[in-house]
C-alpha cells in the first residue's frame, strides 16, 4: 500500500499572496488557484463579494512535493502560525539551502540560523511572514 502526504495551509485572505512567495522562494510550480468566485452560482449557498476573491483551494507543485492552500471564510475562527506542524525541507545542496532560508526569513524571523549541526553540514529554522515555521535540513552526505 501506497501512501503520499502533503501540507495544506490555510490563511485569511493571504493565500494568493502565500502562493506566489512559496512559488519564488521555493522554487515551485502553480498548479492551480481556484477561487470561491470561480465556482457555480448556487442561490442556496450564494458567493458574496467580499469572498469572490478568496482562494478556495490553491495547488503547488515543489520538487517531487505538493503544497494545499485555502482561504477562511470571512469571520471565521483562524489562528495564524504555530508551532504544532512545521515544515521541513531538505534540499541536497548548501546553496539551495542558504537561498531557500533567506527567501523564507524576508519578513519572517530567524528561530535558529543556518548552522553546521551533529546529524547535518546544514540546519536551521525560521518563522515566514505568513507564521509558517520550517526547518530547513541539509542532509548529511556519506
Amino acid at each position: 500500500m501506497s501512501i503520499h502526504l502533503n501540507p495544506y495551509l490555510n490563511f485569511d485572505g493571504t493565500t494568493k499572496e502565500a502562493v506566489y512567495f512559496y512559488e519564488k522562494a521555493l522554487g515551485g510550480q502553480i498548479v492551480g488557484i481556484m477561487l470561491f468566485g470561480d465556482m457555480p452560482e448556487d442561490p442556496e449557498h450564494p458567493v458574496t463579494d467580499d469572498i469572490k476573491d478568496r482562494v478556495m483551494h490553491a495547488h503547488l507543485k515543489v520538487g517531487d512535493s505538493d503544497i494545499m492552500f485555502s482561504d477562511t471564510f470571512p469571520g471565521m475562527p483562524y489562528q495564524a502560525g504555530g508551532d504544532a506542524v512545521q515544515i521541513a525541507l531538505h534540499p541536497q545542496e548548501e546553496s539551495r539551502a542558504k537561498e531557500i532560508f533567506s527567501a523564507l526569513e524576508e519578513g519572517g524571523q530567524v528561530l535558529m540560523p543556518l548552522q553546521k549541526t551533529d546529524w547535518s553540514p546544514l540546519y536551521g529554522i525560521v518563522r515566514d511572514k505568513f507564521g509558517i515555521t520550517f526547518q530547513i535540513n541539509v542532509p548529511e552526505r556519506p
